[in-house]
């Protein structure tokens, strides 16, 4: 393949394929311009149902519809040409019944070109996850802390502790057996993480899990900086966008108040410039 060849996008069977290899990489987007810049760097790009509280101000993702999730989904396919597109499904659209996912899945998949979609759910999800499976819609398990159902965790509380670590680990098992290509696992203890990355034969994506998972997933804005609301333990800041931005807002505040900005390299004459002068 010639240095300019074009990288195509994994499809769900090759990320299934990266089991026990290099670790695959995947962040949050739901914009273009954030997708575009990822999508060299990343094996699969997630359009979370968490840009309900990253760009709406929603107090969590509860509120989120499929019509916000296809907006946006469309806008991330759009800025995407070697990494894969893996769409949410939002709260109240698979939970009623397998025929209910479906149709909703399709929807999303039909509608943003998305290669797989994700819910959130273990056991309980076993039967929609492979009535979905076998009508051809891939899908990613959540698995863990499951945002969509704080109000019944009882928060954003850790996973997998003492007695509930059975749970989790059949929960992982249910999942990989009903035919999920990969299971994020989120905010669960790191030796239960390694537990079941090694005991089922598909990739785990960990968020607040373990560095022996198969892949990692961060929502950008986090890690950038960019969403500071809150910051949980298992996020790692690599920029401080959110703070730079305010510091370049206050910078242009303060220019346009005391006539600093616009200068003369802003603005128009009334004169056409010369060939020289608009090179």
């Amino acid at each position: 393949m010639s240095a300019t060849a074009k990288k195509t996008a994994p499809m769900p069977h090759d990320i299934m394929a990266r089991k026990g290899h290099v670790p695959l990489v995947s962040l949050t987007a739901y914009t273009t311009p954030m997708a575009q810049v990822m999508d060299a760097h990343c094996d699969f790009v997630l359009v979370g149902d968490s840009v309900g509280m990253v760009l709406h101000g929603l107090p969590s993702t509860l509120g989120v519809t499929m019509e916000m999730m296809v907006m946006h989904g469309q806008a991330v396919s759009r800025g995407l040409s070697s990494a894969m597109m893996v769409i949410d499904m939002p709260f109240g659209s698979y939970e009623q019944s397998p025929q209910q996912a479906f149709e909703n899945a399709a929807h999303l998949m039909a509608q943003t070109n998305a290669g797989a979609v994700k819910l959130e759910g273990g056991e309980t999800m076993g039967e929609t996850i492979a009535f979905l499976v076998k009508r051809g819609i891939p899908v990613m398990a959540h698995i863990g802390l499951t945002p969509q159902s704080i109000n019944t965790l009882g928060g954003y509380k850790v996973q997998g502790r003492d007695a509930q670590a059975d749970q989790v680990l059949a929960d992982a098992h249910a999942v990989a057996d009903a035919g999920a290509f990969a299971v994020v696992l989120e905010k669960i203890p790191e030796m239960l993480a390694d537990q079941i990355t090694n005991a089922i034969a598909i990739p785990t994506i960990g968020i607040g899990a373990s560095v022996g998972c198969d892949g990692q997933i961060l929502v950008v804005d986090d890690m950038l900086g960019l969403f500071t609301a809150f910051k949980a333990k298992f996020v790692k800041r690599y920029a401080h966008l959110g703070a730079d931005a305010e510091t370049a807002i206050a910078a242009y505040a303060a220019e346009v108040r005391s006539r600093k900005f616009p200068t003369a390299q802003h603005v128009f004459s009334t004169q056409s410039p010369t060939k020289e002068a608009s090179k």
